[in-house]
């Protein structure tokens, strides 16, 4: 995994100052955006949040969601155990096929802001795990910076100086989600942020599946 966390972009590895910086940009409306949009309203809907973060997107999901969500920072996860220990499952790491083998199929797979912080193989294992994760007709959401053509400069420049170090354009997501999902829908948003920015949200699934 590719990401920069030295410096400037250190303190983001404190879940307060995670939270605070990404409302301060308004990420917090990019996910009541997410949740209303893109996320099936259906009751007793199952979701697996990859890099979950601090798990503020609950704050917009219906409270009867069997949530599970997994980051890396045992910071973060604390931070969600606290806030939201009534609303979720939270587990420190990286979740893999040994995970995934003790647990029910998901409806949902959300992976908001994930793939650019990995490279082609990383990727591709992501994409391979949702895969397993989901239900026949389950959906995998992915949401991250991307660069496009005649896009604002400010834009373009703030993705290239994101943390992850794998943005691609539309093209090169879609082509990673493709080698494990069959149905890929990607939508650039340039509306999620107070800044000019561009994120792509993809909506992936496999063969067979009945809903778009």
């Amino acid at each position: 995994m590719a990401q920069i966390t030295t410096g400037i972009r250190s303190i983001l590895s404190h879940p307060a100052m995670y939270n605070f910086t990404q409302n301060a940009l308004g990420v917090r409306r990019a996910r009541r955006v997410l949740a209303g949009e893109y996320i099936p309203r259906k009751a007793g809907l199952r979701m697996l949040d990859i890099g979950c973060g601090t798990a503020e997107i609950l704050e917009f999901l219906p409270e009867d969601m069997d949530y599970v969500g997994f980051d890396a920072s045992a910071e973060y996860i604390a931070h969600a155990k606290k806030n939201f220990a009534a609303r979720g499952s939270f587990f420190t790491g990286l979740v893999g096929k040994e995970e995934l083998d003790g647990m029910e199929k998901f409806d949902v797979v959300l992976a908001f802001g994930v793939v650019h912080h990995l490279d082609d193989s990383e990727a591709e294992r992501l994409f391979a795990l949702a895969a397993r994760a989901l239900n026949d007709d389950g959906l995998l959401l992915t949401v991250d910076p991307c660069f496009m053509p005649a896009q604002s400069p400010i834009a373009r420049w703030l993705i290239a100086h994101d943390r992850g170090q794998n943005v691609r354009d539309q093209e090169g997501y879609c082509r990673l989600a493709k080698r494990c999902f069959t149905r890929v829908t990607s939508t650039p948003r340039n509306d999620f942020l107070r800044l000019p920015y561009t994120y792509l949200v993809m909506q992936c699934r496999i063969a067979g599946s009945a809903n778009e």
